[in-house]
């Protein structure tokens, strides 16, 4: 897996949903997230795993 860390935006475009759906799977810990002031950020390795599920599930 990657250590590249993806941005909000990156990740939105990924998966197809909004920030504030990003941000609500960050805060209810569905996905691994790095908070440095204000920037969110999302470990690729993640997000990519994250797409592999919700792709088997439906």
């Amino acid at each position: 897996m990657s250590d590249k860390l993806l941005t909000l935006e990156e990740v939105c475009k990924i998966l197809d949903k909004s920030p504030a759906t990003i941000k609500r799977y960050a805060r209810e810990n569905l996905l691994s997230s790095h908070q440095d002031g204000d920037e969110l950020t999302f470990p690729e390795g993640e997000v990519m795993r994250y797409l592999d599920f919700s792709k088997r599930l439906g």
